[in-house]
């Protein structure tokens, strides 16, 4: 059995499969995912799991260089954004915060390798995570 605190083996395979700046996209339970991307549908219910509580899981294993956010979340879930930059600093990173309108946002996410659906269902709860390198 793996020992790693990532226990979900499609998620895991996808972070092991991404080179530099390739990219996955977490997201809430609301946003549209299209056809395309690997899709790794995590929710159960409303809430489970959680945005920030997959994130946090999702960075142990994962070198992220750059995020990509909607500028709505400022407006609407600032809070989210503020917990989720904390978690990256938990992490020892400090990605660069690429800001977008959530419409560019949603145009983003078709060139991403993953995106993993959380319960989350507040809104904005969504960032792509561009892969950085260890070295």
């Amino acid at each position: 059995m793996k020992r790693s605190r990532l226990l979900n083996s499609e998620l895991s395979y996808a972070i092991s499969r991404i080179g530099h700046t390739a990219s996955i996209t977490l997201c809430d339970a609301g946003l549209p995912i299209p056809p395309g991307p690997q899709r790794i549908d995590l929710a159960i219910e409303n809430g489970y799991p959680s945005f920030l509580r997959t994130l946090d899981a999702l960075l142990s294993e994962m070198m992220v260089e750059e995020i990509v956010v909607a500028t709505e979340i400022h407006e609407h879930n600032d809070s989210v954004f503020v917990q989720m930059m904390e978690s990256f600093e938990s992490h020892s990173m400090s990605p660069a915060v690429t800001k977008v309108s959530h419409e560019e946002f949603k145009q983003l996410t078709q060139s991403s390798e993953a995106i993993v659906r959380t319960g989350e269902c507040t809104p904005y709860a969504n960032v792509i995570l561009k892969s950085g390198v260890v070295f």
